[in-house]
């Protein structure tokens, strides 16, 4: 019994260790970054993915391409997450994020095959991005918040190299009217500014309204489809007569009593309308049902009336138009009513809405993106999105850096000399460390179609000689001052490296993984050989069969 080898592990799992684990997930990570690295800068490339429906998207961005690839490999979703956290926290530097994850694992990989342990690397990559953050802060330039020239700059920098590229001057100037209008005390949430597309026309003719547009049309056709100098009323309760808490049962006997009842319906529902007259309001906006003689006594007042609106659209038309929403109609008052210079059923995208607009001080309004055919509209809606949180982030934090690979060419060049005050083996990892962040001036210039070599020797030089904002002009092919061409919020920088340095760190502790004996490749077999060759893990996961979605999609 002795001699007896204790299994702890069902015969169906899966386990790979040490060398072989760092190896297949770094494998892993850098093939996720190079999915997307051609994507990069204002040349970059698009992808077209295509679903198992057959639905096709056309895109550039970055977290877009990664969420469409339905990858399934655990480390690579790790990096997949670098993506999604840089879209959440700052909206744009998707691409730039993980790309910076990825080198710093090729890096690593090469100090791994050198015997220098994976917790020296963490603590060298860990160091290195501390000392990074301080770096990029430091050459980081002051923004006011009326600087409107600066934050459309900023909102054209998120928009180069995508669908909306010919039109970024319009669109950046609506972005920034936009954020400017949903600024307030408590910060700026971009949920307050809505985005409606709508196929035809082209990208020069998108619009801002002050306003709100609300995906509904007017309850009932007597009603005016116009109203100016509107008073509006938001009401979370149905208008409709309440149903009682209690199971009942009324019986009628004789024709007068069924009369009464109705006649006392009829009278509650009166008297919710006169409530609703009796405060002013020419406009209601109902989050529940209005009844059919509800409709046709508030037509008979005047009054347009919109049933079931979204809660977003209630909230939206609350910051709007500064009406209170009523829960109680018969404690309906003027103070509780909004205000728009007008409210109106117009015809949007071959659909009927309502437009509430000319509001003072709009605190919520609304994108109308217009673009030739789906796909690009799709696209130009991205390009809004990402330029909708760079924009937020620039008036937050008031500090941005200059694009074109300035602050990583700066970056790669203060991290080799911080490295010589680094002791111990650390001081190889800080090293690789600034040769990773090289990796996106090095692509700017490749997806530009420019010798990588000769940017970054240009940058380099020019950098050695204090012009910290000289950056790499993909359009020109020339280094030159970017500051007053392309410049990116703070945050998008230190988010990247923070994020793409975390993920790095984790994949590379990893020394062991063990998988359950269901987990299979891309493939979809149903067989019960094991997923893979060597260590029992290649098509799940060391061949990168997971990435199902790459092979028919890129």
């Amino acid at each position: 019994m002795g001699n007896q080898p204790l299994i702890v592990l069902s015969e169906e799992s899966q386990r790979t260790s040490g060398k072989d684990a760092q190896s297949m997930n770094i494998t892993a990570g850098t093939a996720v970054a190079e999915a997307v690295r051609t994507t990069l800068g204002p040349k970059g490339m698009d992808k077209m993915l295509v679903d198992s429906t057959g639905s096709v998207v056309v895109t550039n961005d970055g977290v877009t391409i990664l969420d469409e690839m339905d990858i399934e490999h655990p480390a690579a979703n790790m990096v997949v997450e670098v993506a999604q956290t840089q879209e959440d926290e700052v909206g744009d530097g998707t691409t730039t994020a993980v790309v910076i994850a990825g080198e710093l694992l090729s890096k690593a990989e090469d100090l791994l095959d050198q015997d220098i342990h994976a917790t020296i690397l963490a603590q060298g990559y860990r160091q290195a991005a501390e000392e990074a953050k301080n770096i990029v802060e430091g050459i980081a330039i002051e923004v006011e918040e009326d600087d409107t020239e600066a934050l459309e700059s900023v909102a054209r920098t998120a928009m180069t190299g995508k669908g909306a590229e010919n039109a970024k001057d319009h669109l950046s100037e609506l972005v920034v009217r936009a954020i400017q209008s949903v600024a307030d005390e408590e910060g700026i949430d971009t949920d307050n500014v809505q985005v409606e597309t709508v196929v035809g026309s082209s990208i020069d003719e998108s619009d801002l309204v002050e306003g709100v547009i609300v995906d509904k049309e007017r309850v009932h056709d007597n009603m005016p489809k116009f109203k100016e100098d509107a008073d509006i009323a938001l009401v979370d309760t149905a208008i409709e007569v309440p149903e009682t808490e209690l199971d009942t049962e009324v019986n009628v006997s004789d024709p007068e009593q069924l009369q009464q009842f109705l006649d006392q319906e009829e009278k509650q529902l009166r008297e919710m309308v006169d409530a609703i007259v009796d405060a002013g309001a020419d406009v209601v906006f109902c989050q529940k049902g209005i009844d059919d003689m509800a409709q046709h006594y508030l037509a008979e007042e005047g009054i347009l009336a919109v049933r079931r609106a979204k809660k977003s659209d209630m909230k939206a038309l609350a910051r709007s138009t500064g009406a209170r929403v009523i829960s109680n109609i018969e404690d309906t008052t003027a103070d509780d009513l909004g205000f728009a210079g007008s409210v109106s059923e117009k015809e949007l995208a071959g659909d009927e809405k309502i437009f509430v607009e000319d509001v003072d001080e709009a605190r919520a309004v609304t994108l109308i993106l217009r673009g030739g055919t789906e796909h690009v509209v799709d696209e130009v809606e991205r390009a809004i999105q990402d330029s909708l949180g760079v924009v937020a982030a620039t008036l937050e934090d008031g500090k941005v850096v200059p694009g074109g690979g300035a602050p990583e060419t700066e970056l790669s060049l203060q991290l080799r000399d911080f490295a010589d005050s680094v002791g111990g083996r650390e001081q190889l990892a800080v090293e690789s460390f600034a040769d990773a962040i090289d990796v996106i001036p090095r692509t700017l210039a490749e997806n530009a179609g420019l010798d990588p070599i000769d940017s970054l020797v240009e940058l380099r030089s020019e950098h050695d000689s204090d012009n910290t904002s000289f950056g790499l002009d993909a359009n020109t092919g020339e280094v030159a001052d970017m500051e007053g061409e392309a410049v990116e919020p703070l945050r998008v920088k230190t988010q990247a490296i923070e994020s793409a340095t975390e993920a790095a760190v984790m994949l590379l502790r990893i020394d062991d993984v063990i998988a359950a004996g269901d987990l299979k490749g891309g493939s979809g077999d149903d067989d019960d050989e094991p997923a893979g060759g060597p260590g029992g893990m290649g098509g799940g996961m060391g061949g990168m069969g997971g990435m199902g979605g790459m092979g028919g999609a890129m």
